[in-house]
Parts: C-alpha cells; structure tokens; sequence
C-alpha cells in the first residue's frame, strides 16, 4: 500500500495540500512500484484516474500505472476506458486473497482509501509505504480513521526526511498487539 498524507492523516486530495514534491519523493514511488506487476482500485479512484494517467506524462507513475494491470473493485460497470483495466464484481477480501496466492510480484494500492482501509481490517496488506507531508490538511478522508481488530504492529523498515520536508516512512505489518500483557 502506497499513500501520500498529510501530517494530521488525511489522504483525500493530496494535490490541495501537499504543495512541494523533490526528487527523493519520485524516487520513492520509483522503488515501490518497480516492485509491482498490479495495483487493486476502487471504482472513486479509477473514475477520478480514468481521464488524467492514461495521457499524461508525469513520471514514473504515468508508465507505470498505463501499462500495469488495473483490478477495479466497482458493483456496476467501468466508464471510461483505460488499458489494462479490468472490472472486478467478487468479494474484495476473496479475490485479493486469490491474486496473492497466485504468480507475479507485488500488489499495489494507490489512492483508493476505502480498498486501502478494507484490506488493512482484513490482515491483507503486508507493507505500507507513506509519504506524509509537513501539512496539516484538516479537512479530508483520513486514511487510517478507525482501526478495526485493535492496535496493529508494524516494523519500520525505512525513514527519510526530503529536502522538501516529507517524511518517507516504510513497514512491514506484523501480527495485532497484545494489549492485555502490556
């Protein structure tokens, strides 16, 4: 999973509040999805996408996103049409379960807070890759608003501070913390 938020959690939007973007942030995104061969949308996140990535050029992720496979979790029809796109109507938890056990590289997320948030819940999300940016948004979906099953433990494995000011933080997630022998 790959995020861009704010310092207070917000992760709608990042184009009104994350107003400095430096090298080492490409070059993190760079890392992270050379390392993928599918991301997983929500039905919000293609529609909003659909017109924008498929003629743009800002990179890496204008390649990237083009020309990798698009599984768009959505109860009706895809509008749009967008390369490498394909309509998924199964369950969500199900089908991500399937594609994880299945051959290739790693899967990604972007955007999408509502898949995000629903693969956190559902203990299938292995590593969370975060730019936060010295903004506070205030306003905004919050990518981590409630965090269903309790505290979670995660292994930072990375941390960056840009020239621009954002944090680049890397994890790992590991099994849900015990609070009763704490």
């Amino acid at each position: 999973m790959y995020s861009l938020i704010s310092l207070d959690g917000v992760a709608e939007e990042p184009g009104d509040w994350m107003f400095a973007v430096d090298e080492d942030v490409f070059s993190f995104l760079g890392n992270v999805i050379n390392r993928q061969d599918d991301v997983l949308l929500g039905r919000g996140t293609y529609e909003y996408w659909v017109d924008y990535w498929p003629t743009s050029d800002v990179e890496p992720f204008a390649s990237f996103i083009n020309n990798t496979t698009k599984h768009v979790f959505s109860s009706s029809p895809l509008n749009g049409s967008w390369a490498n796109a394909r309509w998924v109507q199964s369950p969500l938890e199900d089908y991500v379960r399937q594609l994880k056990n299945g051959r290739g590289r790693d899967i990604g997320v972007h955007g999408s807070i509502s898949v995000a948030q629903a693969l956190l819940a559902a203990d299938l999300v292995d590593e969370v890759h975060l730019v936060v940016a010295p903004t506070l948004a205030g306003d905004g979906s919050r990518l981590f608003p409630t965090l269903a099953g309790g505290p979670r433990r995660l292994e930072c494995v990375s941390q960056v501070r840009t020239p621009s000011g954002a944090i680049l933080l890397s994890y790992r997630l590991g099994e849900q913390a015990d609070l009763a022998g704490s």
